[in-house]
C-alpha cells in the first residue's frame, strides 16, 4: 500500500519517460493483452462458444505472440530506453531492502527510478515471453521437433500462459492503485513529491523526458 498522497498543488512536473518509451509500453501492453484474451478464448469453453471463429482466434493469437518482442526491438533505437533497460537489469543492496520492506508492508522503501518489484516483474515477464515464444513456435511448426518435445512445449506453454495472466493482472492492479505511475506512462511526467516519496534515490538526467519542441538532443 502507498501512504496517503499529499494534496495536489500547482508545481512543475518531473519528466520521467520519453515518447518512445511510452509507445513501446503501450504497444507491448496491447499485444500482451491480445495474447491473453485470445488464449482465454481458446482454452475456456464458455468463451470459445461465445466468441466462435476458433481458427481466426488462433491466427490472431499466433501473430500477436510473434509480434510481442517487436516494439521493444524497435525501441532500442532510443537512448533513454536503453538506459532504463540497464537500470531494470541492475540490482543493488537497496533493492533487497525494498523487497524486505515490501514484505513487512513498510513505507520506508529505498528505490531509484525503478523499485525492486518493478525490476523483478520486468525480468520475469521478459523471460516468460521468450519461453512462450519458443514453445509456441514448437507447437505451431510441428516439423521443428519430435512429438515428445512438442508435448512438453504444450504443457509448458499452457501453464506459463496461466502464470503470465495472473502476473499481468497483478501488474494492472498495482497500476490502478497508483495514479501517478499511470500518469508517468500516459504523459511522461510525474509529480515531484510522488517521485521523492516512491523513488527517493532517483536522480533524473537532463534527457529523462521528451525534449521541448525546437530544442536539440
Amino acid at each position: 500500500m502507498h501512504p496517503p498522497a499529499e494534496p495536489m498543488r500547482r508545481r512543475a512536473l518531473l519528466p520521467r519517460f520519453t515518447r518512445a518509451e511510452r509507445w513501446v509500453h503501450r504497444c507491448t501492453s496491447a499485444l500482451m493483452l491480445l495474447c491473453i484474451a485470445t488464449a482465454a478464448c481458446l482454452y475456456l469453453p464458455q468463451l470459445a462458444e461465445l466468441v466462435g471463429r476458433r481458427r481466426l482466434v488462433e491466427t490472431v493469437h499466433e501473430w500477436s505472440g510473434l509480434a510481442l518482442p517487436v516494439p521493444l526491438l524497435l525501441g532500442l533505437g532510443s537512448r533513454a530506453l536503453r538506459r532504463d533497460l540497464g537500470r531494470l537489469n541492475r540490482f543493488g543492496p537497496h533493492d533487497r531492502d525494498w523487497l524486505r520492506a515490501a514484505l513487512w508492508r513498510s513505507y520506508r522503501r529505498r528505490a531509484g527510478k525503478f523499485n525492486a518489484g518493478q525490476k523483478v516483474y520486468a525480468g520475469w515477464i521478459a523471460g516468460a515471453v521468450l519461453v512462450m515464444l519458443g514453445t509456441g513456435l514448437l507447437m505451431w511448426f510441428t516439423d521443428l521437433a519430435p512429438l515428445a518435445w512438442r508435448t512438453g512445449a504444450t504443457f509448458v506453454h499452457d501453464w506459463l500462459a496461466l502464470a503470465v495472466g495472473v502476473v499481468v493482472a497483478g501488474h494492472i492492479w498495482m497500476a490502478v492503485r497508483d495514479p501517478q505511475a499511470r500518469r508517468g506512462m500516459r504523459t511522461g511526467k510525474v509529480d515531484p513529491l510522488w517521485a521523492t516519496r516512491e523513488h527517493p534515490d532517483w536522480e533524473p538526467t537532463a534527457d529523462e523526458g521528451d525534449q521541448p519542441r525546437g530544442s536539440s538532443r
